[in-house]
């Protein structure tokens, strides 16, 4: 049967319509329903991420299919606890990424620690190794045992021999005290024969006075006669740095015949800058190194520090003394010192371990295998290799020594900060002044299409 125009074209409309309301029931009927799946997702923490690579999300935990890292939960800043928002700074690197990026760790010890101040100094005579050789009487040097400066002299042996009138004159003063003491030693009278006691004594002193030695007025005495030539010793045994005399000279009363040294023992005067000298002190030991002896190394003992300081050069001069057994530093040697200040037992790390910002330091802890946390730490001196830790350090935890500046731009690159921007979980001191517009919110890669 046929049907009408005017009927089949109304009948074609409502069909129309209905299939437009159904079709339009079922597109908001399952967008209400994803976004009620995804609400209950969100409100139940079950999207899981990569740490380094954020752009990984699954609704389940498992492995990153890129670097085969576990997965972590993924949370909004928003509903983050203190502890998750911690774990957003850390930074996690698989084996393979450790050996590409030659990341390498070191524990922080506990070792004896002294601190190096570097100087320079010159070597000096030691002055209480000093000594003048002087004529005590006038005469004449028939003798000399030492032609030279720089020949070595002995306490015990004679460097010159004297003939003078007023010596012999002394001599035989006192040979005949003797013979008087002799012949008075038998009167009955307690005053005369004390009295050859006195001129004995006296007669004795002046030869001292003279010069003579406790061993040649014995040598007076067993042999009666008076020395013609008197025998000139100096005071102590070392070097002879000055020759004053010729042989067959005059010379009178206090004239000086020789200047000896003793160099066993030197002393190195070292200049220190003012800004240093206050952590020095009596008894530190110091290292000198000189040009003429490469590799080798003097050792010493700071013996004084001068109580005044030079205006020119704004340095304080320290005393080190330290043996010389081979004569090997000459005075006026130009050398290099190292004062070791001791600092005690200090908790150090490698040098390369600690990043400097221009306003703090910071070094990268290894909290787990592969993971690792930045960590604001406060600094000490120098020594070496070696980095004094005073804070924020405890002796056996694990720092990056190297790849401590790849693992801090990987934190950048993951958006977390890293040593060179804020980092969560630590104390920072706060900035005075308006808060900074905080960055517009970058839109998160929609991979819902991503098959994973």
């Amino acid at each position: 049967m046929k049907i009408s125009m005017k009927v089949a074209i109304p009948l074609v409309l409502v069909i129309l319509a209905v299939a437009a309301g159904g079709g339009f029931y079922l597109w908001r009927h399952k967008g209400a329903a994803k976004d009620a799946g995804q609400g209950k997702a969100a409100q139940g923490g079950v999207l899981y991420t990569c740490a380094m690579h954020p752009f990984i999300i699954k609704d389940k935990p498992g492995t990153c299919p890129i670097c085969g890292m576990q997965l972590i939960k993924k949370v909004e800043s928003a509903q983050a606890s203190a502890k998750e928002l911690e774990m957003l700074g850390h930074v996690s690197l698989s084996p393979t990424q450790q050996v590409m990026a030659n990341v390498a760790t070191t524990e922080a010890r506990i070792i004896p620690l002294s601190k190096e101040l570097n100087a320079v100094g010159i070597v000096q005579y030691d002055q209480a190794r000093q000594a003048k050789v002087t004529a005590w009487v006038a005469g004449r040097i028939d003798r000399l045992d030492v032609n030279r400066v720089g020949d070595y002299v002995s306490k015990n042996r004679p460097v010159a021999e004297l003939y003078s009138p007023d010596l012999v004159a002394a001599q035989q003063e006192y040979l005949l005290a003797l013979k008087s003491r002799e012949q008075l030693k038998s009167s009955t009278l307690k005053s005369i024969s004390h009295g050859g006691e006195g001129l004995v004594a006296s007669a004795r002193q002046r030869l001292k006075l003279l010069g003579v030695k406790d061993e040649q007025i014995a040598e007076l005495e067993k042999s009666g006669e008076p020395g013609i030539r008197l025998s000139v010793y100096t005071p102590l045994s070392g070097v002879v740095i000055e020759k004053m005399v010729q042989q067959g000279q005059y010379v009178n009363v206090g004239d000086l015949l020789f200047s000896i040294a003793d160099l066993s023992v030197v002393w190195v005067e070292v200049e220190v800058y003012e800004n240093e000298f206050s952590a020095i002190k009596t008894g530190q030991k110091v290292k000198i190194h000189s040009q003429a002896y490469p590799g080798k190394t003097f050792v010493g003992r700071v013996a004084f520090i001068y109580p005044f300081l030079d205006p020119k050069t704004r340095t304080v001069k320290v005393r080190v003394e330290l043996p010389n057994p081979q004569l090997q530093l000459k005075p006026d040697m130009f050398v290099n010192a190292v004062v070791l200040v001791p600092l005690g037992d200090s908790l150090v790390v490698p040098v390369t371990s600690v990043m400097d910002t221009g306003t703090r330091q910071v070094a990268w802890v290894e909290m787990q295998p592969g993971m690792f946390e930045p960590r604001e730490i406060k600094v000490g001196a120098r020594v070496g290799d070696n980095l004094q830790i005073l804070g924020g350090l405890k002796a056996g935890e694990k720092v990056a020594s190297s790849g401590g500046y790849l693992i801090d731009s990987e934190a950048q690159l993951k958006g977390t900060g890293g040593g060179h921007a804020g980092m969560p979980g630590m104390k920072m001191e706060e900035k005075k002044g308006p808060a900074p517009a905080a960055p517009p919110k970058k839109k998160e890669l929609d991979m819902g299409d991503m098959k994973m």
